[in-house]
């Protein structure tokens, strides 16, 4: 089959749903969200029967000058399906926060499009990872990114939602322009835009002034996405009145398809660029990652919202993804290089973060609120769930044995074997601020007493699943993480 059947099944997924939405019954958009989350998991299926141009012959000629299949595609076509599937489900059991704020509180008429546009963010997320030109990734980036401007201001009853809504567009636009800017200075160096043809042309280059200001340009575009300075400060208000799944797909999903188009980016550059060309985007890439860690670590400790703890968290954690592309290191079958570990780290933290995103999504359902004091004595509420929390804070922070040690072991190894030693040392200080900020929610859930001690909290049993699935995955990776990396072809 080829590969690119995935991202139209995936575009019929979406408009069928649509389709579910609109006829079928109006008091309960169940069926749509199950619908979606079935979908998407028959697509996972048919993703391991996929084949590119040079397995399938039937590939259609017009795709491969825009389109490639290769096993880093594989990898994060998996990660979309498999995050969107998960914010589906948690949006299942959010409905009635969702209907709360769009039409009537015993109604879920206004609810049904909110399973269906993550299908197609995800869609746009799939074409990202095969994007081998300039101009198709930009498409399928805007996809993403609409979509996400819907989502984030959903809940349109809530003012948190739309002033969150309006910040997202804002500077989402702000991102665009930095992004067309710097691809048309990319083509104004190189005279092309596939991204194969651009490592061909940086040999001769008369000048490299206007290709490092493109490829600035492009730094801070994607910074956007990421989460990373200098763009990071819509992250903790957007992060804060978004739907909390909404909040959870921005987090990882987003994250992700901004580091995939990263590294679509900057691997024809780093394994073809001059010495000057390599060495100025390690700089740029060092300063960020820097900077991007100490600020997301050290805002997150005087916060007591969590997620806006989360928000900060999710910077801090590209500032450790950003070094490993700082000391850009070329893998093979043996090692990861620098975009294994970006990869693996993603993984891991998709584990991490959804599942501490499915409690918090609870929490907001039956206590309203996200302050970090609505978790006060869940060891006596919840026992079984407060382990399961502590596990997933402990992997946030790096503790071994966890899926969350090996994601930044691999990053301090690769910034350490390149000599990025100033790299070395603020990530190290952000990890153990880490530290601080994510055992406050241990010390809340254990030492500190409930405010309804009789009063059992309970989960769902859809979120319940896929809480303990995630914190079981990430005990298991934590102890044995080949299965993450025979995925990505190392071992």
């Amino acid at each position: 089959m080829p590969a690119y059947y995935l991202e139209a099944f995936t575009v019929i997924l979406g408009i069928v749903l649509l389709m579910i939405e609109a006829f079928g019954p109006s008091h309960s958009k169940k069926a749509v969200g199950i619908s979606a989350a079935a979908g998407l998991a028959a697509i996972l299926v048919l993703l391991f029967f996929a084949k590119g141009p040079s397995e399938e012959a039937a590939f259609a000629p017009i795709w491969q000058n825009f389109y490639q299949f290769d096993g880093l595609a594989r990898f994060y076509k998996g990660f979309a399906l498999v995050c969107t599937a998960l914010v589906i489900l948690m949006s299942i059991d959010f409905r009635s926060v969702l209907s709360r704020f769009t039409d009537h509180p015993e109604s879920e008429s206004g609810t049904g499009e909110f399973y269906a546009l993550p299908v197609f963010a995800c869609a746009g997320m799939m074409w990202m990872a095969s994007a081998k030109d300039l101009a198709g990734a930009f498409v399928a980036l805007e996809l993403v990114t609409i979509t996400f401007y819907i989502l984030v201001a959903y809940m349109r009853r809530n003012v948190g939602s739309l002033e969150a809504g309006v910040k997202y567009l804002i500077l989402g636009a702000l991102s665009t322009g930095f992004l067309v800017y710097g691809i048309a200075w990319i083509y104004g160096a190189t005279g092309t835009m596939n991204l194969a043809e651009i490592g061909a042309k940086l040999g001769g280059l008369e000048s490299t002034t206007p290709l490092l200001f493109g490829v600035g340009l492009i730094l801070v575009a994607l910074g956007f996405k990421i989460g990373a300075v200098p763009m990071q400060v819509w992250i903790p208000d957007v992060y804060q009145g978004a739907p909390t799944p909404t909040t959870a797909f921005l987090s990882v999903g987003s994250k992700a398809a901004g580091f995939i188009l990263l590294i679509r980016f900057l691997t024809p550059i780093m394994e073809n660029g001059s010495e000057i060309v390599v060495n100025s985007v390690k700089i740029m890439l060092l300063v960020m990652a820097g900077a991007t860690v100490i600020f997301g670590n050290f805002a997150a400790i005087a916060q007591s919202n969590f997620k806006r703890l989360l928000a900060y968290s999710s910077i801090a954690h590209a500032g450790f993804l950003i070094l490993a592309l700082a000391a850009w290191t070329k893998g093979d079958a043996e090692e990861l290089g620098s975009v294994g570990a970006v990869s693996f780290y993603l993984a891991t933290y998709l584990l991490m973060t959804l599942a501490s995103f499915f409690v918090l999504a609870q929490i907001k359902v039956q206590k309203d609120s996200e302050m970090i004091d609505a978790f006060d004595g869940l060891g006596k509420r919840s026992p079984m769930l407060a382990v399961a929390m502590t596990i997933i804070m402990a992997a946030l922070a790096g503790i071994p044995l966890t899926a969350g040690f090996w994601g930044k072991f691999f990053v301090f190894l690769l910034a350490a074997q390149a000599g990025l030693w100033w790299g070395v040392i603020l990530a190290a200080v952000g990890a153990t601020a880490g530290f601080y900020y994510y055992f406050k929610l241990i010390r809340s859930m254990w030492w500190n007493e409930p405010s309804e001690a009789s009063k059992p909290f309970q989960m769902p049993k859809i979120s319940s699943y896929c809480v303990g699935i995630l914190t079981a995955a990430v005990v298991i990776l934590g102890i044995w993480p080949q299965p993450i990396l025979w995925l990505l072809g190392s071992h």
